[in-house]
């Protein structure tokens, strides 16, 4: 997993609450379990038409958004069934950050494991960036600081994040490496409980 340290661009504004994770990537393109290859199949069921043709409409088809990396979206993100794939999907399209007003609590923490940065922000911040024409923002995860420049105008505000989950994102630290930051200790726990007696067997 990537530090995660500043990301800049901008802004795909989905405005849509209730975002669930069976319309963030749909179950039938549930076949794998290595982290890539779900990007192209991310909204399939509002991107693409009951022939596989992108919709115009949708805002992932839109040329101006092709490589942004963040993601903004209403209430609720992310909720639904607890499927990884769903972070999966947005990582794979290129977004690094989703912003909300509130999130669903397992997608929450899936996007803290897999280095996405979910930012909740107040309401009618986000209903502003949704319904502003054009929206960049400078994500900087140090300071906890985003600047958005929307419609010609700079804003700065601060945004919350709990301490360990911080330290996850900057330091790239996926589950596997938390623990083999641990490894002489959990060598050394295994080695001494080979000699241990079990209990009942001597």
């Amino acid at each position: 997993m990537k530090p995660f340290k500043t990301v800049s661009g901008i802004v795909t504004p989905l405005n849509r609450t209730n975002v669930d994770t069976d319309q963030i990537i749909p179950k039938q393109f549930l076949k794998s379990t290595e982290r890539t290859g779900f990007g192209k199949n991310l909204f399939y069921g509002w991107r693409y038409d009951s022939k596989g043709t992108p919709i115009i409409e949708f805002v992932l088809n839109n040329p101006k958004y092709a490589n942004s990396p963040i993601l903004v979206a209403g209430e609720n993100f992310g909720c639904g069934s607890s499927r990884e794939h769903a972070v999966w999907a947005i990582l794979d399209h290129g977004f690094l950050v989703v912003i909300a007003p509130s999130f669903a609590d397992i997608f929450f923490n899936n996007c803290i494991k897999n280095g996405i940065l979910p930012v909740k922000l107040d309401t009618d911040l986000v209903s502003n960036i949704l319904e502003a024409k054009s929206t960049m923002i400078d994500v900087d995860l140090k300071s906890q600081t985003l600047i958005i420049n929307s419609d010609g105008a700079n804003i700065k505000i601060s945004f919350e994040i709990d301490t360990y989950a911080k330290n996850i994102l900057l330091q790239g630290l996926d589950e596997i490496s938390i623990t083999m930051k641990n490894e002489k200790e959990i060598s050394l726990y295994e080695n001494s409980s080979k000699i241990r007696p079990i209990e009942g067997l001597t």
